[in-house]
């Protein structure tokens, strides 16, 4: 059940978009951009008042990958495995960033919504494999070596309070 302030945030995405239902793409990436999720009961909230169908609007988060029905961390690292990175052994690189997180592929997250790590099948910089991104920003040759320093660095940013 959604508290009062939360459905205050919801009516202000919708009202953004004046309550259009052919806009539900956007107004979807607005409430993923602030819950990093796509919530269940955020969705029936949002379907009612666009005067949609929740099939509809599941149909919509489950055909696009880049929505998830999934929490995920603040911070997210995808590692490239398409075929440039994946030759230049983004295996490895894929098992460091899961060591040093204790996270699995059917665990994706951390306990405490800190990281994702996904794997995406190409990110665009071949130029530049292996590759990972953190929340969109690219890193560029990496090794489990880089990863494991990376993963350090993002723990202390955070508990400087440097990031978002």
């Amino acid at each position: 059940m959604l508290d009062q302030d939360e459905m205050i945030k919801i009516d202000a995405i919708l009202q953004k978009y004046n309550y259009n239902k052919s806009s539900i793409i956007p107004i979807m990436q607005d409430i993923q951009k602030d819950y990093r999720y796509l919530p269940e009961e955020v969705l029936a909230y949002a379907a009612k008042h666009l005067n949609v169908s929740e099939a509809k609007i599941y149909g919509v988060a489950t055909f696009y990958e880049n929505f998830s029905l999934q929490p995920k961390g603040k911070y997210v690292i995808k590692v490239c495995d398409g075929t440039a990175c994946h030759v230049r052994q983004s295996g490895p690189i894929l098992e460091e960033f899961r060591k040093q997180l204790n996270l699995t592929a059917a665990c994706p997250t951390t306990e405490d919504k800190m990281f994702t790590v996904e794997t995406v099948s190409c990110l665009g910089a071949c130029g530049l494999a292996p590759v990972c991104t953190v929340n969109d920003h690219v890193h560029a040759s990496m090794t489990p070596e880089k990863a494991r320093e990376l993963i350090k660095q993002l723990k202390e940013e955070n508990a400087d309070g440097n990031q978002n």
